[in-house]
């Protein structure tokens, strides 16, 4: 599993790296929250032929023997967490940072996608091959694809963007807008019209936030 470093200093203007040895690989990009969101792609939505199935999800992408809600849970953990059999974690302490709450039991976290599957379809998803999904659902490659958080903030989330739904807490919006705005721009995803205007109102107030993400290849 790789999951990426933490934000690089905060930089006024788009930044981007290549290490000298990978020419051809995707390159980090660094925006301020407004230019970020001002990027991304507006289009309609349909959800026509959407079936959650189309995502296969918490698999064993590198064959190590942990499922990636595994992954996440492991990484994620603020100690260290207590694995069992079959890299089941059993037990660890995580941040939900959508309700500023704490939990040591994983029954408690549901693995959400930043931006849920039913979204990532209506936003261009329906158009990939069933690999390219499977790589999205899976995403361990990107820090905020995929976050721990609890339960019951997944479930009320749903499968809402932004203009319907946002964090409870209201000190994580900031964070949430920057990771729903990496997301969208690592796999290519547009944005509808609501969407978008949510979007830039919360850029608005969150003028010191970045958005960095690598071009899903």
């Amino acid at each position: 599993m790789f999951r990426a470093a933490a934000l690089t200093a905060l930089l006024a203007l788009p930044l981007t790296t290549s290490p000298a040895h990978a020419q051809d690989a995707p390159r980090r990009v660094v925006l301020p929250i407004a230019a970020a969101v001002a990027s991304l792609p507006v289009a309609d939505e349909s959800r026509d032929g959407y079936k959650r199935t189309s995502f296969k999800h918490w698999v064993d992408a590198d064959r190590n023997g942990c499922d990636t809600r595994q992954e996440v849970l492991i990484s994620e953990s603020r100690i260290k967490p207590t694995i069992g059999a079959g890299c089941k974690v059993t037990a660890g302490e995580w941040y939900s940072y959508y309700d500023g709450v704490t939990v040591t039991a994983p029954g408690g976290l549901d693995i959400d996608h930043m931006v849920p599957l039913a979204e990532a379809w209506d936003s261009g998803a329906s158009s990939w091959t069933a690999e390219r999904r499977e790589r999205y659902a899976n995403d361990l490659e990107a820090d905020r694809s995929l976050v721990a958080v609890t339960a019951r903030t997944n479930r009320s989330k749903a499968d809402q963007d932004p203009s319907d739904w946002l964090p409870p807490l209201a000190d994580a919006r900031c964070t949430y807008a920057a990771d729903w705005t990496a997301t969208k721009l690592r796999w290519g995803l547009t944005v509808d019209g609501r969407e978008r205007e949510t979007l830039v109102q919360l850029a608005d107030g969150c003028g010191q936030e970045n958005v960095e993400y690598t071009p899903a290849s």
